[in-house]
């Protein structure tokens, strides 16, 4: 077999658990395709022993062979790994090393099982709806999609935006408002969940739309089928707005409108029987942690 595995930063205090991760591949004869600017991070910042049979720096030069991609991180690590390999037949895998982790799930008491079971093929694929966004009278990003949430946001002065939106062609509304998100399913317990929008189970087929600090109190996140063509127009002071793409965001001027609907391929990750999606709403979320579900 052979894996891909990307990161960017992690701390002193999760080498340990690279070391035992790198161990078990190497135990096990993995070929590994290892990022290159994460070893150099690992070795030359860190001081950490790696096992690498090849690199890559970016998506031109990864190897579509791989059977999966190993992301290294947090969750935001794991949306860079989307913007650099670019490879959705191969599932992608998140090690947490960073905090909460919705899809960096895996932590580091659960290296060693985690990896047994993968190995043996003991998981469950998810396919995760991804978002593809068009700007008119603007040229696209050099990847206009996102795993998370498209967001439109006030620029850094103090007036607020008029965000018109219409679903597929139908007047929805008007939202005078910091801003405006378009989640999937997967960017459901991101952002939007910050400023109160629902979470959607992976498979969902939906998407949501949720206004940030909307100066209406009758303003509320409503959830849309995924099959929607979303058309936005803002309006504000000044000549820009700032949209954003997961971790990326690029000012467009207020002549730009923005489409968005659901991309024509989707995202492929692991879920471990040991890790459904409820149980990683519990742990990760603290939901229960109430006395009465406990016996004295």
């Amino acid at each position: 077999m052979k894996v891909a595995v990307f990161g960017t930063l992690v701390s002193d205090d999760f080498v340990p658990v690279l070391q035992e991760f790198f161990a078990f591949l190497r135990s096990k004869n993995i070929e590994v395709q290892l990022y290159k600017p994460f070893y150099s991070h690992l070795v030359e910042e860190l001081n950490s022993s790696t096992y690498y049979t090849s690199f890559f720096h970016s998506y031109s030069d990864f190897d579509p062979n791989n059977d999966f991609v190993f992301s290294v991180g947090g969750d935001g690590t794991f949306l860079q790994s989307v913007l650099n390999i670019r490879n959705f037949d191969i599932p992608v895998i998140g090690l947490n090393g960073g905090r909460l982790g919705f899809l960096a799930d895996i932590s580091e008491d659960q290296v060693h099982n985690a990896l047994e079971s993968i190995f043996s093929k003991n998981y469950k694929i998810v396919e995760r709806s991804m978002l593809e966004i068009e700007f008119s009278n603007q040229e696209n990003l050099d990847f206009n999609y996102a795993l998370n949430e498209m967001t439109v946001l006030k620029t850094d002065n103090s007036s607020m935006l008029n965000v018109t939106a219409r679903v597929n062609g139908e007047f929805l509304n008007n939202y005078w408002a910091d801003g405006l998100i378009i989640a999937t399913p997967t960017g459901s317990t991101a952002y939007s969940l910050s400023v109160g929008g629902p979470i959607l189970t992976p498979n969902s087929a939906n998407f949501v739309i949720t206004p940030l600090a909307p100066h209406n109190l009758t303003i509320r996140p409503i959830v849309v089928p995924d099959t929607c063509e979303i058309e936005l127009s803002v309006e504000g002071r000044g000549t820009n707005y700032l949209t954003s793409l997961d971790s990326r965001s690029v000012a467009v001027e207020f002549s730009t409108k923005i489409k968005v609907k659901k991309a024509g391929f989707k995202l492929k990750t692991l879920q471990l029987p040991e890790q459904p999606f409820f149980y990683t709403l519990r742990n990760k979320l603290m939901w229960g942690m109430d006395r009465r579900n406990y016996n004295s």
